[in-house]
């Protein structure tokens, strides 16, 4: 007996008792259901919720299987540079190696497993509780969770902080649909202020820096890893590009974490989910264009001497603007976070809005947050707390133009 009849058993065996919305929660979870309406008018689509998360999953997939490998190639990488051992980058030489995809694999997928078991056991125990079937809606969140965290945070911080994203940020508001906030950001933003050692700093995002720290402090005769990322070294106000070349970053071959590191496969990603219609590409590009101009304007303070180069914030501040796109973490949120169709704004003019505000500030927030030299995910938060407001006077303001109309043609 499959295990499709032997669920679908266990929704008859239970119906109408305590257990009987596991079962059907189970059931809708793991297949589509193939009841159909009987009568009455309705709007027939092709695609329903699975789905939809399902596109967003594939789109993520290859950041996922880029992210093991770099995680494996950085962590050997700095013990090199530890041993002063020069390496030059191979992609099919030092990259794409076994070792590289080994480490990676059992540093990273942990993290995927305690995302997915615990988020979706939480969403089972409500679906229980409240007597409906398991929404879909997590599917999503637990793959960005581990792409957006530390690869070393411990697995219990990860737990606990998504019970918190996914009790306190989507359930109290009712659940898949009613949450006001970005659940995956929830989730982040839970970690950086209640653990914020192990979300800032220049040991967190290469394997096993934080721990080689640990030893050194210790007392422990070895060398120091760095963990140092793109924004950080650009925060010391030191020279990125006699470290990394332009190609690397775009590419991906930097410190990071899991997810954001490949602009070329966000990008593709991005294409993907904007041909299939499921990414809001107004979000995107709005997204991009703010943090350009936020960029443009820092580069206008630094070409007319408004900032001393001793300035702490000289160094972000003087980043060429088009290279705010390809460092850190502003094209990963664009693509995958600022576009959440829950949390963002629903109308087209109030897209453009939210995700240019998204850019803005997030670059403002990179430059001026010297501890924590990132701000795209801080900034979609905020803007998920003002999507509403921005729709509602973007309504408004059609409302009045429809109704200023409607007198001119009756004068």
């Amino acid at each position: 007996m499959s295990l499709k009849s032997k669920l679908h058993d266990l929704k008859v065996k239970y119906q109408g008792k305590k257990m009987a919305p596991a079962f059907n929660a189970l059931h809708t979870f793991l297949y589509a259901p193939n009841e159909t309406t009987s009568h009455g008018s309705h709007v027939r689509a092709a695609d329903d919720l699975k789905r939809t998360m399902n596109t967003v999953i594939i789109a993520l997939v290859p950041c996922l299987i880029f992210g093991i490998f770099n995680t494996g190639y950085q962590h050997y990488a700095a013990i090199d540079a530890a041993a002063g051992v020069a390496r030059e980058l191979s992609v099919f030489g030092n990259f794409l190696t076994w070792d590289n995809f080994w480490l990676g694999f059992i540093t990273v997928i942990p993290l995927v497993v305690v995302s997915y078991g615990v988020g979706l056991l939480v969403e089972f125990i409500f679906a229980v509780i409240k007597g409906h079937e398991v929404e879909e809606g997590y599917l999503v969140t637990g793959m960005l969770v581990p792409l957006i965290v530390p690869v070393d945070i411990p697995l219990w911080m990860l737990a606990v902080a998504v019970i918190f994203g996914v009790v306190i940020g989507k359930e109290v508001f009712g659940g898949t649909g009613m949450n006001i906030l970005n659940p995956a950001l929830t989730i982040r933003a839970f970690l950086f202020f209640a653990y914020p050692t192990w979300m800032s700093g220049d040991k967190v995002w290469v394997h096993g820096a934080v721990d080689r720290a640990k030893e050194i402090a210790g007392g422990a005769n070895v060398d120091a890893i760095s963990g140092e990322t793109v924004l950080g070294m650009y925060a010391q106000n030191q020279n990125v590009l006699d470290t990394y070349s332009i190609a690397e970053m775009f590419y991906g071959y930097i410190p990071g974490s899991v997810g954001e590191t490949s602009k070329l496969l966000i990008i593709i990603g991005a294409l993907f989910l904007i041909f299939t219609k499921v990414g809001s590409w107004r979000i995107m590009l709005s997204t991009l264009i703010g943090a350009l101009v936020m960029g443009l304007i820092f580069n206008g303070v630094v070409n007319l001497d408004w900032i001393s180069e001793s300035s702490k914030f000289y160094g972000l501040m003087s980043v060429p603007f088009w290279q705010h796109l390809i460092i850190g973490s502003i094209l990963f949120g664009a693509v995958y976070m600022a576009t959440d169709p829950v949390s963002a704004s629903q109308t087209n003019k109030g897209k453009w809005i939210y995700g240019f505000l998204i850019g803005f500030i997030a670059i403002m927030i990179r430059v001026f947050n010297p501890a924590y030299p990132e701000g795209v995910f801080l900034a979609i938060l905020l803007m998920n707390v003002f999507a509403p407001t921005i729709d509602h006077y973007v309504v408004q303001g059609n409302v009045k133009k429809r109704m200023k109309r409607l007198k001119l043609k009756t004068a």
